[in-house]
């Protein structure tokens, strides 16, 4: 009895894993693994702090826009159009959407980059390839089984931890590091500095993990949104934080042993120029061997499996809801159109960076400042929305979440200034 009882007991809590862990593992897409890589290559494991100082401004941040989304039963652009000016809400709106296709290009060029590595050709056709699958994927499968599909696809990050494994690490000395970095203030220790911000705490996540909670809501005839049924309160909440602890647990955890590889790899081997995931995994070959050279292109491809579609998903929930057009994944293409016509917009226009004149090598690294930059204003509508008591009721967030969830915001206000004033 007491086996089957722990196996029940523990896939209750798996089973309560749902908006927080897909949202966590979709930060660490192909251009967060580029980031995180430049950062371990660039600085060593002096970068590692970050991801230890991120954790709790990551997991509040979430958490107030899975509460909002929960409580209200609307997605974050919907609460924000009823208490900014439509002008706002449009601008910010507009920025997640060009950040946002900026990001899928890169992601897709990156996706099919690792393909060439693992087998030699077809760079942009194995592109189209991933771009085709996870449209077709969004617009024919339902949101209750697509989710399950998103689920196992954040296991792709479990490549990283394996990666670890197979090099040498001097746990001593990145335990001192990770407290006590030696790190100077220079421009490019500031930009990376943002770009790891941006990419931990990406507006896309925001918007995605709210709408997310509406979805699951609605899938569930058993709950509805809190503002009308506050008694379901209690164990909702609950089950949220489970969920987004975990889930961003996860992902900078994996965030932190990307660092911590390219670290103790290329940044110990001198190789410093790293400016694209698939850069890592080919000069990780000679120095960590085959199998660390494996493992991270296939992570690459797997994060931008999940990644792609939350970032076009994310896009077309902010900009239908700011427009009060139906939504959700778990409508036919034919019940919203718009929803479903801004998903393929955004992916072809991904597509289009990846054949543009445009850099993907910079388009990767910068689409990760860009969304460290518009971040800022995003985070702080968000933070009013959620300390609205006539737009939350008895959900408000709790005054501790509220002054991190602040706190969280100037530091991604500070750091973007400091960066404009040292380029």
């Amino acid at each position: 009895m007491k086996p089957t009882s722990g196996r029940l007991r523990r896939a209750a809590l798996l089973k309560r894993l749902g908006p927080g862990l897909i949202t966590g593992g979709a930060g660490d897409d192909p251009s967060g693994i580029a980031t995180y890589s430049q950062a371990g290559a660039q600085f060593g494991v002096n970068m590692l702090w970050a991801m230890v100082f991120l954790y709790p401004l990551v997991s509040s941040i979430q958490l107030i826009s899975a509460r909002i989304g929960r409580v209200t039963g609307h997605g974050l652009a919907a609460n924000l159009r009823r208490v900014f000016p439509q002008p706002v809400v449009t601008a910010l709106v507009a920025l997640l959407f060009i950040a946002n296709t900026i990001n899928i290009g890169a992601d897709l060029a990156a996706m099919g980059a690792a393909a060439e590595l693992a087998l030699g050709w077809g760079r942009h056709v194995f592109t189209l390839v991933f771009a085709g699958v996870s449209l077709t994927l969004q617009i024919l499968v339902p949101y209750h089984r697509y989710v399950r599909f998103l689920k196992w696809l954040t296991l792709a990050l479990l490549a990283y931890f394996a990666v670890a494994l197979t090099v040498h690490v001097d746990w001593g000395e990145v335990a001192r590091r990770t407290v006590m970095p030696q790190l100077s203030l220079t421009g490019a220790a500031v930009t990376m500095i943002v770009a790891l911000f941006g990419t931990t705490i990406s507006p896309y996540l925001l918007f995605w993990q709210a709408s997310e909670e509406v979805e699951d809501d609605e899938a569930d005839p058993t709950t509805d949104p809190l503002i009308e049924h506050p008694e379901q309160g209690p164990s909702q909440l609950s089950r949220i934080r489970w969920d987004t602890y975990f889930g961003m647990g996860f992902a900078n955890l994996a965030a932190f042993f990307i660092i911590l590889t390219t670290a103790v790899t290329l940044h110990a081997a001198g190789v410093t120029n790293i400016q694209t995931s698939a850069d890592a995994a080919r000069a990780l070959r000679p120095i960590a061997g085959d199998l660390a050279y494996g493992l991270f292109s296939l992570g690459v491809i797997g994060a931008g499996l999940l990644a792609v579609p939350v970032l076009a998903g994310s896009a077309a929930y902010a900009v239908c809801e700011s427009r009060g057009w139906p939504v959700g994944l778990e409508h036919k293409p034919r019940d919203a159109v718009g929803f479903y016509a801004v998903i393929g917009l955004a992916v072809l226009v991904g597509v289009a960076v990846d054949y543009s004149p445009l850099d993907p090598i910079k388009a990767l690294f910068w689409s990760a400042v860009v969304n460290g930059v518009i971040a800022v204003p995003l985070m702080a509508a968000m933070m009013i929305v959620a300390s609205r008591r006539d737009e939350m009721g008895a959900f408000v967030a709790p005054l501790p979440l509220r002054l991190t969830g602040w706190f969280a915001t100037g530091c991604m206000a500070a750091a973007a200034i400091a960066m404009f004033a040292m380029i």
